[in-house]
């Protein structure tokens, strides 16, 4: 009977029960071994070294011949009595010490020596390094360049070492364009994406050392994919066999597996990745990975990794396994930056952002569902939350586990209004040997931040529209601890409407906002661009309320923008460049200026500085002009 439904550790558990304790071995030449685990112990054949050996350059004596000798009374040995020996030099039987050069001097043939020495000094007896019968390497080990050479020393040439698996994936789905089939993706039809797991599976098995493969793309059609399956089992030790793997009407991999084989389990607690399946066709093992991307990945390191450290060792370490899968830079525990609700009773992997503000350091989950590749790309690691963890509130200690380098002590925070030019910034941060991450929270968002040491550099564009005047009121409502904030005029940008190419609805004053056919898409509260349209509302005396879409929020210009290119809004309100991004018309509405607002405590973190000297840079002038919509002050 399938098993559904299990938890992360039930299926280890399940895992160790079908393939523990198995290994296959193969015997390789020494040359070829690097990086292969020994699948036994290995004896030396030999003592090393195998004879009396000089530790010095120097004379070969007998150390009963130097008693007494200092120098003031020196030994005087005649010839006969001492030999010159190199480092490394075999040293006669007639002979028990060696005496350094450096102690030493000849006269007329005689040898000089101003220094006792004892039975054995400066002498490396036989087997000092490795005794013949001695291990010299356990089951297990790694070779390594080092053991590589030690095993050549003592005459090894050949070495039993354990099997790595050969790993095929099969890639299926109407949907799927196979790699390499489209050059141009901008010909890529509707409905159809670039078949991309692959590659990324190939990058994390290549770290692994595991061979692995990429059969052909198979489509939709239960009779193809098992006539697949089947010449895949026939090849290889473990077939992956990417999507198809939950209900929809077009999922066939189970039904495949279990008409071919046996599926042992189907589904697990865990998101993402909760679709994925094992079986057992022709007594090699079968997972069925789900088909977005993140999901792929957390199956490849929770699911597929154990299992190949059980083909390959016969065993694996609960403890170390997810490290070793991940590539883990660093492992520690952070404190959550904000909130997170987890499902309950399921393990859920979330992406995370970190920095050290203070002394401490902090993570926050970065938003996105499992087909989102860019939030998994720009993720510095990851934590997995326990089943048993269902409400994480701010300031929770979480195990973040970090596949990235991070620079802790450079890199600054930016809380606040989103902006694409200040992401160009990123880039010449870290030119200056720092680094820089940004999280869009909004103007108003931005400065709690930094009111509250969450933020070592916010940015804003608040409308008072009392004064007319931005940002002003809003900073003095943080005071006193916004008397010590800097501001620095960055830019002026263009805000207005982004439409539909062609402006279809005729949209061209906040009235038409109003209008019973147009529907919006808003920001969240407290952002810049949310502060503007209320303020245009008020002014125009038009009740929110009357607005279709004013709840409908997103967090950045790109995303409100999107929501009009995919016709699910009529207008955004937004800046330039989020209607050029997506080939949409714009109309000005206003220009507005936008301030960075730094602490004076943090004028001197690394990061801020490398910031504020990236602000005169060229570079910087013109990658912003490029984008359009922008006024230097």
């Amino acid at each position: 009977m399938v098993k559904e439904h299990l938890s992360l550790y039930e299926v280890w558990e399940l895992l160790q029960s079908k393939w523990g304790g198995k290994f296959s071995v193969i015997h390789v030449p020494l040359q070829q071994a690097l990086g292969a685990s020994l699948a036994e112990d290995i004896l030396s054949p030999i003592n090393v070294p195998h004879y009396p050996a000089s530790a010095v350059d120097g004379y070969a004596v007998l150390s009963i011949s130097t008693s007494m000798a200092t120098a003031a009374t020196p030994a005087i040995l005649d010839e006969g009595q001492f030999q010159w020996v190199n480092t490394g030099s075999f040293v006669p039987p007639q002979f028990d010490a060696v005496v350094m050069v450096e102690d030493t001097s000849i006269k007329e043939g005689k040898l000089y020596v101003y220094e006792s020495e004892l039975p054995g000094a400066n002498l490396r007896p036989i087997g000092e390094d490795v005794i013949k019968g001695q291990i010299v390497a356990h089951f297990g080990d790694e070779v390594d360049p080092n053991l590589t050479a030690l095993l050549y020393a003592i005459g090894i040439h050949e070495l039993p070492v354990l099997a790595k698996p050969k790993v095929v994936f099969i890639p299926t789905g109407d949907e799927i364009i196979p790699r390499e089939s489209v050059n141009d993706l901008g010909l890529l039809p509707p409905g159809k994406v670039m078949e991309s797991n692959s590659i990324m599976l190939e990058c994390i098995f290549k770290k692994w050392g595991v061979p692995f493969f990429v059969d052909q793309h198979v489509e939709d059609d239960p009779q193809l994919l098992s006539k697949a399956l089947l010449r895949a089992v026939d090849e290889y030790d473990l077939v992956l066999i990417g999507a198809g793997s939950a209900k929809g009407k077009r999922d066939f991999t189970a039904d495949v597996i279990e008409q071919e084989g046996r599926l042992l389990f189907h589904w697990i607690l865990m998101r993402p990745g909760r679709p994925a399946m094992l079986g057992v066709v022709r007594n090699k093992p079968v997972i069925g990975m789900p088909g977005f991307p993140m999901s792929t990945m957390v199956i490849a390191w929770s699911v597929v990794y154990p299992l190949i450290e059980l083909m390959t060792k016969g065993s694996f370490n609960e403890d170390k396994f997810l490290d070793e899968a991940m590539n883990v830079k660093e492992k520690l525990k952070a404190s959550l930056l904000i909130s997170h609700t987890s499902p309950q009773g399921i393990s859920e992997w979330l992406r995370i952002k970190a920095v050290q503000l203070g002394s401490k350091k902090y993570v926050w989950p970065i938003l996105g569902g499992s087909s989102s590749m860019r939030a998994t790309a720009e993720a510095d690691g990851f934590a997995l939350i326990p089943p048993e963890a269902y409400e994480c509130p701010k300031g929770k200690e979480v195990e973040v586990r970090l596949i990235k380098d991070v620079l802790w002590e450079n890199r600054a925070l930016f809380q606040g209004s989103d902006d694409p030019a200040v992401a160009r910034l990123v880039s010449l941060v870290r030119r200056r040997g720092s680094d820089l991450v940004i999280r869009p929270v909004g103007s108003l968002g931005g400065l709690a931040a930094l009111a509250r040491g969450e933020a070592h550099l916010s940015a804003a564009h608040l409308l008072d529209p009392e004064s007319g005047l931005y940002n002003d009121s809003y900073i003095a409502s943080f005071k006193p601890i916004s008397d010590k904030w800097k501001r620095f005029l960055l830019f002026y940008r263009q805000q207005g409407f982004i439409v539909k190419k062609g402006n279809p609805k005729g949209i061209n004053s906040v009235e038409d906002l109003a209008r019973s056919d147009i529907r919006i898409v808003n920001r969240q509260p407290g952002a810049g661009t949310r502060v503007l349209l209320d303020s245009m509302l008020k002014e125009h005396d038009i009740e929110a309320s009357l607005i279709k879409g004013y709840e409908d929020q997103m967090v950045t210009h790109l995303d409100a923008s999107c929501r009009v290119a995919w016709g699910l809004a009529d207008v955004a309100l937004g800046i330039k460049f989020a209607a050029d991004a997506l080939d949409l018309d714009f109309i000005p509405v206003t220009e507005e200026p936008y301030e960075l607002i730094i602490p004076e405590d943090e004028l001197d973190h690394p990061g801020v500085v490398a910031l504020l000297d990236a602000l005169s840079d060229p570079d910087f002038k013109e990658r912003v002009n490029a984008m359009g919509g922008y006024r230097w002050p």
